[in-house]
């Protein structure tokens, strides 16, 4: 289970702001041939109409070019189900800020509720059915409970921070037990996840001094076992560039070049994967951590014009009220300063999610003056699947045959929306 992708194509959970220019080529893997690997990885994708497919090193190398196929998938124009009550008669189905979402075999639903710290489980029909978790320090309580995982069995892994560790139920509310990092993780891991035979699999970040937007910080991906002891650094990869300007040093504010791409990753199933925004592909290891597919694809030209500066400017500067509005201050001077380093390409994408079908979902970079672009999805074996066309809500789960999110109504009153999808079809790109 992910956290709810909105449909601007910026991952919630994970703070959209301007990575330093690092290629994912410096992604360090352990227990692999790398010179071979990397060689492959990191070479540019000639544009061609169908997939191509190389074997590197042990591991698969699949291109493929999206943006010349039409094939869609479409979710039902009306959700197939629809949990929250706007009445406000059963204060479960109230929900203050859905922080989780999973779905379970019999198609019931998990969902954290933030205020109140519980993890509340709804039938198919949308019923209430049992809740479980509080808030506390207690066995079974949450400090602040952050994001769920279903393991077979409908076992629920639940995220809980500071310091982060996972408590464990079963579907009909029971406590199991705790799973405490070993070392401790102070912060919230923020990206990853549970496996279904237990690895759990946790990010956090390392930082330098602020390097004056040379050195990067380091994203570091680690498993650890059902107990939580650590087990396996999966990769290291080299993230962001920070620094200040002038004008930013005295907002006390730290920057990132504008434009610039992060890392990140995600495992359920038996897959987990990893990614750096630089670079158009998501490597893919399987559930003993070896690293077994590069989905690669061909992308348009993601040269950064200074057209595209002015205009993500001028729309900041707009999204405020304008420089002589009161909203306007030195924090929002220092963001727009032209002392900002700019990176010289564009994002290749802004998030992506694994399926629990085992299929690869990406969101493209939504650039400054244009409409949000639509997610793509890889099969399981690499090739290219579908472009997803608009789904109203933030996205926190995608299966074979539904997509699960949060919709938002014009006062912010979240509630829980399960859309039926279809197969790739033919459509318009």
């Amino acid at each position: 289970m992910s956290h709810p992708h909105p449909l601007s194509n910026c991952r919630t959970g994970h703070r959209d702001r301007p990575r330093g220019p690092v290629s994912t080529c410096h992604l360090l893997l352990p227990a692999v041939a790398l010179a071979a690997i990397l060689t492959a990885a990191c070479d540019s994708a000639a544009r061609s109409p169908g997939p191509a497919t190389t074997v590197s090193g042990g591991v698969q190398v699949v291109t493929s070019d999206p943006f010349s196929s039409d094939a869609i998938c479409r979710a039902d124009p009306e959700p197939m189900l629809t949990i929250g009550d706007e009445s406000g008669n059963d204060e479960n189905l109230w929900f203050s800020t859905i922080r989780g979402l999973g779905l379970l075999s019999d198609g019931s639903v998990a969902a954290i509720d933030r205020s109140s710290e519980e993890i509340r489980v709804f039938g198919p029909d949308g019923r209430h059915l049992v809740s479980m978790g509080r808030a506390g320090e207690g066995p079974g309580e949450f400090r602040s409970a952050w994001l769920l995982w279903v393991l077979p069995g409908d076992t629920l892994w639940v995220g809980d921070y500071r310091p982060w560790r996972y408590n464990v139920f079963t579907r009909d509310g029971q406590f199991v037990r705790a799973v405490q990092m070993t070392p401790v993780y102070p912060n919230p891991s923020r990206a990853g996840g549970v496996l279904r035979n237990g690895i759990s699999v946790n990010t956090s970040t390392t930082y330098l001094a602020r390097s004056n937007f040379t050195v990067p910080d380091t994203l570091v991906v680690e498993a650890h076992d059902t107990n939580g002891q650590l087990v396996a650094t999966v990769a290291r990869v080299p993230n962001r560039v920070e620094g200040m300007t002038a004008k930013s040093e005295l907002a006390n504010l730290t920057l990132t070049p504008l434009f610039s791409a992060s890392a990140t990753a995600d495992a359920i199933g038996s897959t987990v994967a990893i990614g750096h925004g630089r670079d158009p592909e998501v490597r893919l290891f399987d559930a003993e951590l070896r690293l077994r597919r590069i989905v690669r694809w061909s992308e348009p030209s993601r040269h950064v014009t200074s057209a595209d500066v002015n205009t993500w400017r001028d729309s900041y500067v707009a999204s405020r009220g304008g420089r002589d509005s009161g909203q306007w201050g030195p924090l929002h001077e220092a963001t727009v300063d032209t002392d900002r380093p700019v990176a010289d390409v564009f994002p290749a994408f802004s998030s992506f999610m694994l399926g629990t079908d085992g299929r690869l979902w990406v969101a493209p970079y939504r650039r400054p003056g244009q409409e949000p672009r639509r997610w793509m999805a890889f099969e399981p074996d690499g090739t290219f699947s579908c472009h997803l066309e608009r789904v109203p809500m933030g996205i926190s789960e995608i299966g074979a045959d539904y997509v699960l999110g949060v919709q938002s109504d014009e006062l912010g009153v979240q509630t829980v929306a399960m859309y039926r999808l279809g197969r790739p079809e033919p459509g318009s790109p």
